[in-house]
């Protein structure tokens, strides 16, 4: 059986106006469904198949929408806040309504971040059960040694009630008494990076997430700019 849809919800998640908006746009006579003018904003439509016009311009819905952003420093992973700009604020243009960060990057850490509405997807990315990796580029204020990459590899102890689970470091890089260094991890602990260097006695200068499961950060895209996700890129990450 074939589930349809209110007009007014259709173009209210098409748009992102409000059912009050759509209803009057109805109302005036600027929606057509399958070139036929709405009579009632309550009317039920398919929404993979009917044609909706919107004030002279055809509509096409998604039920999901999935959006890779390099995130800048300076805007926090959420979808509102009183005090700062947040990530959904660089999707301009874009119909931002139910769309959240997957995760979270603090405010001073910047790159990959996704931005979607799909929650089952998000579940398995930030289940602590699916141990799905994240990668990050670090610059240390010390010289990491050979102990601190097995202190890493073992477990660090970050003042928990269990240790980290076991963090892959390479390409250490030393200049000025500093080390860029490429951390990988399997969980999502508050500040886990910095409680991590923090703990071998070192404070993060610089912290950039470049992977997360098979999604790796566009080079292409400078800081704040975004697009969406391809299909292979979708789909490699719906198959982990």
């Amino acid at each position: 059986m074939v589930i349809k849809m209110r007009l007014d919800k259709y173009l209210s998640e098409c748009t992102g106006k409000t059912r009050s908006q759509v209803k009057a746009l109805v109302k005036k006579g600027l929606v057509t469904v399958d070139g036929v003018p709405a009579k009632s904003p309550d009317m039920k439509i398919d929404e993979t198949s009917s044609a909706v016009t919107m004030d002279g311009k055809t509509l096409s819905y998604e039920k999901y929408v999935y959006y890779m952003l390099n995130k800048p420093e300076g805007y926090v992973s959420a979808t509102n806040d009183n005090l700062h700009k947040t990530v959904i604020d660089l999707l301009s243009g874009e119909n931002t309504r139910d769309l959240f960060p997957v995760g979270r990057l603090d405010i001073d850490t910047v790159g990959l971040l996704l931005i979607t509405n799909d929650g089952a997807l998000s579940h398995d990315l930030l289940s602590p059960a699916k141990h799905v990796a994240k990668t990050y580029e670090a610059i240390l204020d010390g010289i990491v040694t050979d102990e601190d990459i097995t202190m890493f590899k073992t477990g660090v102890d970050i003042g928990e009630e269990k240790l980290c689970k076991p963090a892959k470091v390479v390409d250490v890089d030393e200049n000025k008494g500093h080390s860029r260094v490429y951390i990988t991890i399997t969980e999502g602990k508050f500040h886990q990076i910095k409680r991590m260097a923090n703990a071998i006695g070192m404070d993060v200068l610089f912290l950039k997430r470049l992977s997360m499961g098979s999604l790796v950060l566009d080079p292409a895209l400078s800081p704040g700019e975004y697009r969406r996700l391809t299909e292979d890129e979708l789909n490699s990450l719906r198959s982990k």
